[in-house]
């Protein structure tokens, strides 16, 4: 399962001020603590390992780019990461924002079970969670992947869909909720 471990909000708020003074240590310590979360929230959305690692590298380009300019990050670097990532996403896809089945598979929990009846019996389950989850619209998947999947909190998530908090408590409300609808209707192809 992919989770996306991140530096603590007062600790990215210097590491911040240190890249805006362009200090190579700052620069090189950001990309090494955001590229594997930046590029893990990319596998999430690009079926291809390779294109996810380029448009990773494509975002850290920008951000090097614009750390000591105008449109540097000053208040929030995770959002602003994330936000281009997101940007670059819709850019490689287009209008078409439905995540690859195949990396779907990645953030959902495989089994513990050594058991083959119980191993069988959650892979029934979670053939049809996924093809629930593909049912639902581009950002119900992925408010229900940052928050759940990703365990990101809900001003993180706010900052990274350009959304308020409220809206994204709206928007996980009905996405769970249409969640359950789907999955206790029997909706899902099997």
């Amino acid at each position: 399962m992919i989770v996306i471990v991140l530096p603590e909000p007062a600790a990215e708020q210097m590491l911040l001020a240190d890249a805006n003074r362009n200090q190579p240590d700052a620069l090189r310590t950001i990309y090494e603590q955001y590229f594997p979360p930046i590029y893990a929230f990319i596998r999430l959305r690009v079926n291809d390992r390779e294109q996810a690692r380029d448009i990773a590298a494509d975002v850290f380009v920008d951000f090097f780019a614009a750390a000591r300019g105008r449109h540097a990050p000053h208040t929030s670097l995770r959002a602003w990461l994330f936000r281009v990532a997101r940007n670059k996403i819709y850019d490689h896809y287009g209008k078409t924002r439905q995540f690859p089945t195949t990396t779907l598979e990645e953030w959902l929990p495989g089994s513990m079970d050594d058991d083959p009846e119980l191993a069988v019996f959650r892979t029934f389950r979670l053939e049809k969670l996924r093809g629930a989850l593909r049912l639902l619209s581009a950002e119900q998947q992925e408010v229900l992947i940052l928050r759940f999947g990703q365990n990101l909190n809900l001003q993180e998530t706010a900052d990274l869909m350009n959304k308020s908090t409220s809206a994204i408590k709206s928007l996980q409300f009905r996405a769970v909720e249409a969640l359950r609808t789907i999955l206790d209707m029997g909706e899902v192809g099997e």
